[in-house]
């Protein structure tokens, strides 16, 4: 059954966007992640805008992420301190990152480097993740029940504007997360992330904070940096379209929970090695695009 989306201008099937936002629903409840990295290479692969789907996308983040932050909030594991300080660079960052999205939308050069953006960050991402679990995996092996440091103090953790977290149990200089939410709210408005896929490791491994707050400070961040995206989108570039949002996120609600039934079955370094792979193959289809000839060497297009 076909639908009309308004800003995207063309015709899907509601059982299609309805099957994504479930598959990738159902892989955010396996993985732990937030799809939003998987989402909109998968509505670029199906026809839809890159401008259009990257502005949704962020719309569709902020309703998940706050579902994350309220069952963390009730177990007490949201630094909101850290995610204040966050929030500032997050916001900084998507406004900047919304407006440099404005600018390559007018000359014409949008589509371009948000495919480029998502191979180089999915490439590099995958690649890491995939050769960080296969050390992990076969360091378990060789020494069962070795534990290892998250991190390690260097100069980065002299500089100025130290700020005390006691969530965190951490004494920092501010300029380190007001720097990683900078990055993730440009991040946001180029790609339509969260960023938790980058913001996650920068808080373990820079910050140096506790595994177990860093998934609600995170999406805590992550909720108020995607909305602003998506307030800007919307009044800036009208790139938002809600219909599709809508059927998305209704899919993602269903699939989410059959995943987060099946995460239990499956060992920790195995998922971890199956979310790179993921990764890494949406990457490669991306790559592959850039170079494929297009259906139509020639388009015609009026510009408002």
């Amino acid at each position: 059954m076909q639908i009309y989306l308004p800003i995207a201008e063309i015709s899907l099937d509601i059982f299609l966007l309805l099957g994504l936002g479930g598959i990738v629903g159902f892989l955010s409840g396996l993985f732990g992640v937030g799809g939003g990295f998987l989402m909109t290479p998968l509505l670029l692969f199906i026809g839809v805008p890159p401008a259009v789907a990257v502005a949704t996308q962020a719309n569709q983040v902020v309703a998940s992420s706050v579902s994350g932050v309220l069952a963390h909030w009730k177990r007490g594991n949201v630094d909101f301190k850290m995610g204040m300080v966050l929030l500032v660079g997050g916001f900084a960052g998507s406004t900047l990152g919304v407006a440099l999205f404005s600018l390559l939308r007018q000359v014409g050069q949008i589509d371009l480097v948000i495919n480029l953006v998502y191979v180089i960050f999915l490439g590099t991402i995958g690649g890491l993740m995939f050769w960080e679990s296969v050390r992990a995996l076969l360091r378990r092996r060789r020494s069962p029940g070795q534990r290892r440091k998250l991190h390690q103090h260097t100069w980065i953790h002299g500089l100025p504007l130290k700020m005390r977290f006691r969530k965190s149990r951490l004494y920092i200089s501010a300029l380190l997360p007001l720097a990683a939410g900078f990055v993730v709210g440009v991040l946001a408005a180029i790609m339509g992330v969260g960023g938790g896929f980058v913001l996650v490791p920068a808080m373990i491994y820079l910050l140096g904070m506790p595994t177990s707050v860093v998934i609600g400070t995170s999406l805590f961040q992550i909720i108020f940096v995607a909305a602003n995206v998506t307030l800007l989108q919307a009044t800036q570039n009208q790139t938002v379209d809600i219909v599709m949002a809508l059927l998305l996120l209704t899919g993602s609600v269903i699939g989410a929970q059959f995943g987060s039934r099946l995460v239990s079955r499956i060992p920790a370094d195995t998922l971890r090695i199956l979310l790179a792979g993921m990764v890494l193959l949406v990457c490669s289809k991306l790559f592959v695009d850039l170079f494929a000839r297009p259906s139509s060497i020639y388009v015609l297009e009026v510009l408002s």
